[in-house]
């Protein structure tokens, strides 16, 4: 993970009635406690090489480091600013500190900062956690213990803020390897790729729970099973309409991954609490004719297919392959153009952070992992099984997507 972005998502609330200074106080005491129990997150990286044989290893040094992030901003900008605009304005972006950084730049840089953001009616925390660090369910274990600790610091005054479930620190490392992973570079420049996002229209669609249990119904009734799940039922959905958008021949082959945690997947499985990356994004694909032939069941069988297939034994041989080859992400290798990648999950508890602010009004991210085809999941704010999607796509196929009419009949 050290060419990519770090993980950049925040939470929009309406400001609070008491006093700034007093939120910002608290924002700050709790986060230096948090970092108590996630203090790998607090240190910076270092680097050990050797140029015979060549070797490049990457640490996190705990004891010479300045710390995490804390940043107040202000801003003229109101509520109904970021969340009113039917595409998410690019402002949206200065909202979170590490701007297009990459996590190797986790030398000089925080792993982990925060910035806080008054508006003119609101208060938008943007988080930003270094991806070499930890992954999605790393990055939403954190914001959500911090507005634990918050929490009890507001109603518990004796001092005792441990947590429900605190985070495993220590590392899975596979036996006869390790502790340090040795990569055949001599130099960062070797396999650091800066990535620049193209121009996207942003934006984002909402799926109500009752629509999202109807399609699911429907699909699993087309396929004559019960197995299909609602979000391989909605990526089937947005994998055909973005595919059709696109108008590609139908003899091109397109691609759709989703992402997969393997904590419970692996034998014995990791904690549900590691922190740490055990994701990996799954791909099937099909030619843009097959896609358009068959009806969405059969898109719908061919993502639970390799969802399915992520055996304890196909991430023990994944995991094998990568330690005899080691390889490092770049986003413009990764995933082929015409490709649609569905990042995150709405199972995350995303707004169960609150920070004594009452529920955020919504979830935004930065400029980070974004480019034609990248579908952010979201859990809807209503609960109860809905389904936001942040979909990124360059104008001319934004266009197409909002007049198909499979895809907004649902919206």
């Amino acid at each position: 993970m050290l060419s990519v972005h770090y993980i950049q998502k925040g939470l929009l609330f309406h400001k609070p009635l008491h006093s700034i200074d007093t939120l910002l106080q608290k924002l700050r005491d709790s986060l230096a406690i948090t970092l108590v129990h996630f203090y790998p997150l607090a240190g910076r990286f270092s680097s050990q090489t050797t140029e015979n044989p060549k070797s490049y290893s990457v640490f996190v040094d705990c004891n010479n480091s300045p710390g995490a992030g804390f940043i107040y901003a202000t801003s003229d900008l109101c509520l109904a600013d970021i969340v009113g605009p039917k595409y998410v304005p690019l402002i949206v972006h200065s909202l979170f500190d590490h701007h297009r950084a990459v996590n190797h730049d986790g030398h000089t840089m925080s792993l982990l900062s925060v910035q806080v953001t008054e508006l003119v009616d609101g208060i938008f925390i943007g988080l930003s956690m270094n991806h070499a660090m930890g992954d999605g369910t790393s990055f939403w274990k954190f914001f959500k213990s911090w507005s634990e600790i918050f929490q009890a610091e507001e109603s518990n005054k004796n001092g005792d803020l441990c947590l429900k479930n605190p985070p495993v620190l220590q590392r899975y490392i596979p036996q006869g390897y390790g502790p340090l992973f040795r990569l055949s570079y001599s130099h960062p420049d070797e396999f650091i790729r800066p990535y620049d996002s193209p121009i996207l229209k942003e934006r984002i669609f909402c799926f109500s729970s009752e629509t999202i249990r109807t399609l699911k119904a429907k699909i699993n009734k087309v396929c004559g099973t019960t197995s299909i799940s609602s979000f391989q039922s909605l990526t089937a959905v947005i994998w055909r309409c973005i595919t059709r958008a696109r108008n590609l021949p139908l003899e091109q082959e397109t691609s759709c991954r989703l992402s997969a945690d393997y904590r419970a997947r692996m034998y014995p499985p990791l904690p549900k609490d590691y922190l740490g990356n055990c994701v990996s994004a799954v791909r099937t694909a099909a030619k843009a004719g097959e896609l358009m032939e068959n009806d969405i069941g059969w898109a719908a069988l061919k993502v639970h297919q390799v969802v399915a297939e992520q055996t304890s034994e196909k991430v023990s041989q994944m995991i094998e392959k990568w330690l005899k080859s080691p390889f490092i992400y770049h986003i413009d290798r990764l995933f082929e153009p015409m490709s649609v990648m569905m990042g995150s999950s709405p199972r995350f508890d995303k707004y169960g952070s609150e920070f004594g602010m009452g529920k955020a009004l919504t979830l935004r991210s930065g400029y980070a992992h974004k480019f034609d085809g990248k579908v952010t999941a979201y859990p809807g704010r209503e609960g109860g099984g809905s389904i936001d999607l942040e979909v990124c796509l360059v104008p001319e196929f934004m266009e197409a997507l909002e007049s198909d009419e499979e895809f907004m009949t649902l919206v």
